[in-house]
Order: C-alpha cells, then structure tokens, then sequence
C-alpha cells in the first residue's frame, strides 16, 4: 500500500525568475535520496511515495523528523498519509506536533477522524468555492462528509466531493515523479563525503555487481542505466548511459560509467565534487530479457577432428556473437565518451520512398544487426540529399530519357534499365503526392545515373518533371 509523505514550505520564495524556479526542483532532486519516487507539488510542496523506503531511516516518524530537520531553512511541516491529498491537508492545515501528523496505514477510520476538523480549504478547491461553504455554516472536512451528497454538488459542483473521495482513498490519485520508477537499483551511504575518482569508481563497480545480481536472478540486461550522486550540499548529479544489447556484466557496466566522466572531465575540467557524494546509486530505468547464451561447451573434450569438422559446417556461431558482442560493447564505450548523438549508424524504416528508406539513429539505441544488402544495380549506394532537377528529353511523354542536362552539362543517354514505378505514400501528409517512374541510365561516356519522372502524364500532371537522385559507382 502506498505511504505518501508531503513537505509544506512556507518559506519559499515565489517561483518569479528562472533560478527561483528551479529552487522546488532542485529541493525535490535532493528528496530523492530517500525514495526515487519524488515530485513536486506546486511552487511550495514536496510529495514522496515513502512505501517500503521509511524501514531504512528508522521508521516513518524518524524519517519524518529528519526531512524537517534537514529542510528547517524553509520551515518545512511534513506529514506522512496513504493518499497524497490527506498528507498535504495534514501538512498545511494538520497539529503542531508532528507525530499527529503521521495518520495510520490502513485505518479508514481513523484518517476521517484525522481530517474531520480540517478546513474545507484543505480539500484544495476553489478558494471561492471555500469560502462560500464557509458561509453556509460548512466550514470544517466533517460538515461536508456527514450531509447529503446531492444538495451540496448541485449547489457547489461535483469537484467538493471528488476532493473529499480522493483524500479518503475511495479514488485513484496517483504522484507524478521528476524521473521515473527504475526497474532495479542499488545504493551506498557514506558518514563522510566520497571526493577521489577512484573511490567513486570503486562504489558504481561495486553497485554494478548488485545490480546485475537482481539481472540475473530475472533473466534481465540493462539498457538504460543512470548514476544518481547525491553531493553532502544537497546538490545532485545525474550520468545516463545506454547500451545497444542487454547488458549485465559489472566491469563493461563499470566501463561504461568511467567513459562517462572522463568526458564530464574533459569538458568541464571536474566532475565537481564540492565537499563529496554521501549517496551513490545505481538504478537501471529500462531492461529487456536476456536469456542464458552458451558460446562453448565446458568440461567435455572434443577430438580434435570433430573440432575441425563441426567449424567447417559452420559452428563458428560463437566467434560471430562474441563479434558482435564486442562490436555493440565498443559502441557503448564511444557513445558514453563522446555522446549518444556523435555515434550514429543507418537504420532501416518502413518505407519505399527511396530518401526516407534509411536514417541515422544512435549507435546504442537498439542492437547491431547485419543489414541485407541490396543489389548494386538496383540501388545507388549513396543518395543526393534532395534530389537535384533536370531537364530531359524522351521520345515519348511516358517514355525513358533519351538525353538530359544535369549541371549545365548535356548528358546523352545509350543504355536504361526501367521504369521501376514507385506510388505515392498517401498515408503520410508530408509525403511527396505524385508517382515516380524510376530509370537506371548511362551516357555515352560510361557515367551511370539514377533517374525518376513525377507524374504520370494526363492522369495526374500535363507537365512531369524530372530529377536525378542519385549516382552508381
């Protein structure tokens, strides 16, 4: 069952400039140290999904006392409910003490008890809406809840009663994190701040093989994985890492993340430690299956002729994996030293039209797969950018080209292979609305040319228009 634990900070200052605007943020950042499930809750509040996470400080009232000790500055009030509506009732407008504060898990009764004397301006309405139930007489939580349902929304609308359901658990109210739930996760606490890089290191390869503990256990790999370093200031670092194949090796995990900062180095000159990380963790925000691969037989003794034989028919399937393992692994590193978007490779799409067929995606966003290749005579290996317009001359409207200009240079055609007919992808609005006749062509000189007409004479244009979009080698 979720546990929700609402920060009320009375003392912040409007959110009036860009660095003011970030202060909640940067205050939610920092909560996460408790729970990865942290939000923002207006430009004054804080809500965390405390469930399961409160046992690791204490208990709910330890760990309540410890954000409010830590968040003095601001006069924080926190208070600790199953439903983030009554723990922000309870943090605004809830008893001084802070235990009170704390509303029991489970216990329907009790929370109708807790927030009957509240206000009605802590179901969070309207202000308007507030104040014209006050003026009627309903001016506590308990007023409201105790009368009839039906006068009440006629008179003050159905948002009342949706605000009083929500609070008292009988509706779906659900936090939305800054980052979202990672799947698997592991973390270090240290007394003292963590400073040299090596020790920094150490902790992620070390967190790394927990991670890939839990991997194993489920028969997972890593794909997106982020290190959270939490500095003793309150400030937070965040370094993402993605690979192309599910991983759950700590030392290429491990790698991975010293990539990483050697770039932040190389860029910024320091990783800015200030006065150290009290918390490091490792999270892994998406996996995917991986079962168990068996690249080779342990403990059995093949002769060497059966050894020959089962590699000339073709049992080098292991060496090729370990290629491609090896290839993707090499990818990871570079796209982790140099950024996911400097490392691209050719992606096919799901499409005809011959410009949109491949584009250039990141290297470690999917797994490296061998593309078949197409035909050399079919397909330029290169295309124009745009294809470029020319003007040609063919012996009928509907007719191959007989000779073109390209350049201001005159082109007479001897030899053509066509027409390919692609049509028009009419599903897509930005696609181009006119058929193409594709022509392969080479001039008198052996220069070879890929050639298309637009339009269909009659049926769909009086003039068609040509272009050459690409050369063969």
């Amino acid at each position: 069952m979720p546990r929700y634990l609402c920060v009320f900070l009375p003392s912040l200052p409007p959110a009036r400039e860009l660095h003011e605007a970030g202060r909640i943020e940067a205050l939610a950042d920092w909560c996460r140290r408790f729970t990865p499930l942290a939000a923002t809750d207006g430009p004054d509040g804080l809500v965390l999904d405390v469930a399961g996470a409160a046992h690791l400080f204490g208990g709910e009232a330890a760990l309540l006392a410890l954000i409010e000790r830590k968040l003095a500055r601001h006069c924080a009030r926190a208070a600790i409910a199953d439903t983030p509506e009554a723990g922000w009732a309870m943090a605004r407008f809830g008893p001084e003490l802070a235990r009170e504060r704390i509303l029991a898990s489970g216990d329907s009764k009790a929370l109708m008890r807790a927030v009957s004397n509240l206000p009605v301006a802590a179901l969070r309405i309207d202000s308007a809406i507030a104040l014209a139930l006050s003026q009627t007489g309903l001016k506590r939580i308990g007023d409201i809840a105790l009368r009839p349902r039906a006068p009440i929304a006629a008179r003050f609308g159905a948002s009342v009663f949706a605000r009083l359901d929500a609070m008292l658990g009988q509706s779906k109210s659900p936090i939305c994190p800054r980052f979202e739930a990672p799947a698997y996760v592991a973390e270090r606490r240290y007394m003292d701040g963590v400073c040299a890089r090596e020790h920094i290191e150490a902790t992620i390869l070390a967190l790394a093989h927990d991670v890939c503990d839990m991997l194993v256990k489920h028969d997972e790999g890593a794909r997106s994985i982020a290190a959270v370093l939490f500095r003793v200031d309150g400030a937070v670092r965040r370094i993402d890492c993605a690979t192309s194949r599910p991983q759950r090796d700590p030392a290429l995990i491990a790698r991975l993340f010293r990539e990483k900062l050697d770039s932040i180095e190389a860029d910024n000159n320091s990783l800015d430690v200030g006065y150290g990380f009290d918390l490091i963790r490792l999270a892994v925000m998406h996996a995917e299956p991986l079962g168990a691969r068996q690249d080779k037989i342990a403990g059995i003794e093949a002769s060497k002729d059966l050894v020959t034989q089962a590699q000339n028919e073709g049992a080098g399937f292991a060496r090729t994996g370990q290629a491609q393992d090896a290839l993707a692994d090499f990818l990871d590193r570079m796209s982790a030293r140099f950024g996911a978007q400097r490392v691209l490779r050719l992606s096919p799409q799901d499409t005809h039209m011959p410009e949109r067929a491949m584009i250039l995606t990141p290297a470690a966003r999917g797994l490296i797969q061998p593309e078949p290749p197409a035909p050399v005579d079919e397909r330029p290996l290169r295309l124009f950018e745009r294809p470029e317009r020319i003007d040609a001359i063919a012996q009928a409207p509907d007719g191959p080209p007989l000779k073109f200009r390209w350049r201001r240079v005159i082109h007479d055609v001897v030899a053509y292979e066509g027409p390919e007919r692609i049509a028009p992808e009419w599903w897509r609005s930005a696609a181009p609305s006119l058929t193409r006749d594709y022509f392969r062509v080479e001039d008198k000189n052996g220069r070879r040319f890929w050639l298309y007409r637009e339009g269909i004479y009659v049926s769909e244009t009086q003039a068609p228009r040509w272009f050459v979009q690409g050369l063969f080698a």
